[in-house]
């Protein structure tokens, strides 16, 4: 499909053309850059309300600032479709997170513009200060670095990091705060609640005016830019009396808020601020959907809707011949909610996602047993252990590749102490089209060399929930990783059953040779083993659940009877659930044929879920082709 963009917008490829325009235009660029977001989310899916809130605040910016040579990091990421068709990728977009197409986030490969990766959240004002600091260095006087951060980003610990030490360096970096209370779900916390307090008060509203005015003169006085710099923060200073300002403490200079749909004002605000040297903060109001009313009231729902109709908002759904089963994440929920039902000390923890996890279901049911904690994963992972310590049984939502950021909480803090934390690890193995950052690859392998923890994934959802009712009832640490999507409609009528730790099971006989898969992509291993059956080829499948403890018991049985076998795993293969077949192996000095299919050791790009299967050798048609491989090489050796 064509998308035509509007009649400013299409002379625009990069900055510097945006930049040859009169102020005068910028609204009406705005307004088509807006309508060519809508044009091409609508067909092509992606994130959406998020940048139509950053419309206004990013063609300010790259008309401002002198991009590329000025440092620009946004955060997080999915605000940045405005930029990148700023940036010389408009006619690219749609391609946008579709297979071998552009990223779906700013990627320093990608283009000059994305000066960092920023797939996760919370990172941009430590690299924008490492890059002003490294510009000090090199005698850069004259760049400037800007960390945008929004979307909940601020409620990262490691924002809060960076300040402190920003603070202290006092090197020249400018903090946007877009500030819209939204991250996917609404922001949560103290510091949501005062950065409303500024934007509400009294004081700062009437203080606001003056400070701005006097702001404004700055371009007009030239050298004396840096005195009326003094004056203005005196001025801010004496406000502070009757209000504390917690950027100011941090020694930032704060500015704002101001709003941030209007792009003129803006520039000249954005103009202003380059002439006042050290680290700064503004504080920017947006409204995540801006432009698109359906997306403005309900942000959430709006966030990453998926195709649908730009006129009548209608999203669309896929028809299905037989009902679809739910999705993994919501019989998580559900499941929660049963088991929280039956003990009392069942408490369910999410860094921020409780829509994408399904933990809104419990939060609806049982408000004061569930726990958003904003987007804090070392926080979520350590408030998790400070509750087991007492008694209660902690399930703690948070996406495997989310999960890479508490590593040593889950370490140090639970399984040392081997506490009765139980992590569900959503959107487990190849994540889709978010891509490389948000792909669940590693969990298997970076939970499996962890003393005390159970390592466990599902093939279906009945295995879900049974695991979920087993890890309730087994002291010390439990990791589940499940998948995104949906796989098997679970039987709610039949009684949760607890299941013998570290015990597999045979799903298919076979005399020929065994594939041993583990969690859901079990499910397109039974399809393999059908496939060779119309072959002659008789395979056994073997559902392990356990990577940790492995079922030892069902392996000497599989090593005893195959010496040919094909591991499966959606995840890495450096370390993960076949090299615990191969340690197990050599351990016990079997002699087989091994293959391991899995992630490969490389960065693997967005695409839909089937399309990466394949490129990393292991959906159906690559299990066959391995099996009948290692057919015919055994047979060559003999």
């Amino acid at each position: 499909m064509q998308f035509i963009p509007g009649e400013l917008l299409a002379q625009i490829d990069s900055p510097a053309d945006l930049r040859r325009f009169r102020e005068e235009d910028l609204g009406q660029i705005c307004q088509e850059l807006r309508q060519y977001i809508v044009d091409v989310v609508s067909v092509n899916g992606g994130h959406f309300a998020a940048s139509l809130g950053t419309v206004e605040l990013t063609v300010a910016l790259h008309y401002a600032f002198n991009t590329p040579y000025d440092q620009l990091v946004w955060d997080v990421g999915h605000q940045a479709y405005g930029h990148k068709m700023l940036t010389g990728r408009r006619d690219i977009f749609p391609t946008n997170r579709i297979y071998k197409g552009i990223s779906g986030f700013p990627k320093r490969s990608e283009s000059e513009y994305d000066t960092f990766g920023v797939g996760h959240s919370s990172t941009s004002i430590s690299a924008a200060l490492g890059m002003a600091v490294a510009s000090e260095l090199n005698k850069h006087d004259d760049r400037q670095h800007i960390a945008v951060i929004g979307d909940g980003a601020m409620t990262g610990g490691m924002a809060f990091e960076a300040l402190n030490h920003a603070g202290m360096l006092r090197s020249n970096m400018l903090v946007v705060l877009n500030d819209n209370c939204m991250s996917i779900d609404p922001n949560v916390g103290a510091l949501k609640e005062y950065l409303t307090d500024i934007t509400t008060s009294p004081t700062w509203n009437r203080m606001k005016d003056d400070v701005w005015n006097l702001l404004g003169k700055l371009s007009t006085f030239g050298k004396s830019a840096q005195g009326i710099a003094s004056k203005l923060e005196n001025a801010v200073k004496s406000a502070l009396l009757q209000q504390s300002n917690f950027f100011e403490s941090l020694k930032f200079r704060y500015f704002g808020p101001v709003d941030g749909h209007d792009v003129n004002r803006l520039v000249q605000v954005m103009n202003d601020l380059k002439e006042i040297p050290g680290p700064k903060i503004l504080h920017v109001l947006t409204t995540k959907g801006k432009g698109y009313k359906l997306a403005e009231l309900d942000q959430t729902l709006w966030h990453a809707p998926g195709l649908f109709d730009k006129t009548t908002g209608e999203i669309k759904k896929t028809e299905k011949l037989t009902p679809e089963p739910p999705k993994y994440q919501d019989v998580f929920g559900h499941t929660l909610v049963e088991l929280a039902k039956a003990d009392q000390r069942i408490i369910g923890v999410t860094p921020a996602m409780p829509s994408g996890c399904s933990l809104n279901i419990m939060m609806k049911e049982m408000p004061e047993r569930a726990f958003d904690v904003g987007i804090a994963e070392q926080h979520a992972v350590t408030f998790s252990a400070g509750m087991a310590t007492q008694g209660l049984i902690p399930f703690c939502n948070i996406y495997s590749t989310f999960m890479q950021r508490a590593y040593d909480q889950v370490i140090h803090d639970v399984a040392i102490q081997n506490l009765h934390v139980v992590f569900c690890l959503d959107r487990g193995g190849l994540a889709g089209a978010d891509g490389p950052t948000h792909h669940g690859a590693y969990d298997l392998a970076y939970m499996r060399c962890i003393p005390n923890m159970v390592v466990a994934a599902p093939m279906n959802e009945e295995e879900l929930r049974n695991m979920m009712h087993t890890a309730a009832l087994r002291p010390g640490p439990f990791s589940i990783r499940y998948p995104r999507g949906n796989g098997v409609m679970p039987d709610w009528q039949t009684p949760l059953q607890q299941l013998q730790i570290g015990q597999g099971r045979k799903v298919r006989a076979g005399k020929d040779m065994a594939i041993l898969s583990i969690g859901h992509i079990g499910n397109l291993a039974l399809k393999a083993v059908e496939l060779l059956a119309e072959t002659g080829l008789e395979v056994a499948l073997y559902d392990m659940r356990f990577v940790k403890p492995l079922d030892e018991a069902l392996l000497h049985e599989v090593f005893a009877d195959f010496d040919r076998i094909i591991t499966v795993e959606d995840g890495c293969i450096q370390g993960g659930f076949g090299s615990a077949v191969l340690e197990f192996m050599a351990d016990h000095h079997y002699h087989a044929r091994v293959k391991r299919l899995g992630i490969p050791d490389a960065v693997i790009e967005q695409g839909t879920q089937p399309e990466l299967w394949a490129e990393c050798g292991y959906d159906t048609n690559a299990m066959v082709k391995a099996a009948l491989e290692l057919v015919d090489a055994t047979q060559v050796i003999r």
